[in-house]
């Protein structure tokens, strides 16, 4: 019996992508990875597991966080639109330390919920490649005429 969630869950969607190549790759490698996070922490009671899932999307989700915040000074989003970049960078900042604090609690032994958890990943995620992603994303293309292929 599928395990049911008290939160939306995410799910990939073409309403998530920013048509910048790259950066939609690897969003849809984090949905990925979380969709099967959701699934691998409700069905599993071991200890070491929430620890290591939150390293391996944190170690990922600060690759990304660079090569976002690369393309937002090749393009020149950091300058055009300074009060956005700035509040962009400052989510990625702030969901860095989350994640730290929650491995850093498992690490003491603290108890994390792994229910608390999931739903902050999942709402983190969604909304900020809803929100701040898609106009990152639509700068490039209105400063470019296309979709951007970019590689970092």
């Amino acid at each position: 019996m599928p395990v049911v969630l008290p939160f939306e869950a995410i799910e990939w969607s073409d309403d998530m992508a920013t048509g910048v190549a790259t950066i939609d790759r690897q969003h849809r490698f984090l949905v990925d990875t979380l969709c099967d996070a959701n699934r691998r922490l409700l069905a599993s009671r071991e200890n070491a597991l929430p620890g290591q899932i939150v390293r391996d999307l944190l170690a990922y989700a600060v690759l990304h966080f660079v090569t976002e915040e690369e393309l937002t000074k090749r393009v020149g989003y950091d300058l055009a639109c300074s009060a956005v970049a700035g509040a962009h960078v400052a989510q990625h900042r702030e969901f860095s330390r989350r994640l730290v604090a929650v491995c850093d609690g498992l690490r003491e032994g603290r108890d994390v919920s792994r229910l608390d958890v999931l739903e902050y990943l999942n709402d983190w995620l969604r909304n900020h490649v809803l929100g701040i992603d898609r106009h990152l994303g639509a700068f490039v293309r209105d400063r470019t005429g296309r979709v951007h292929p970019f590689e970092s």
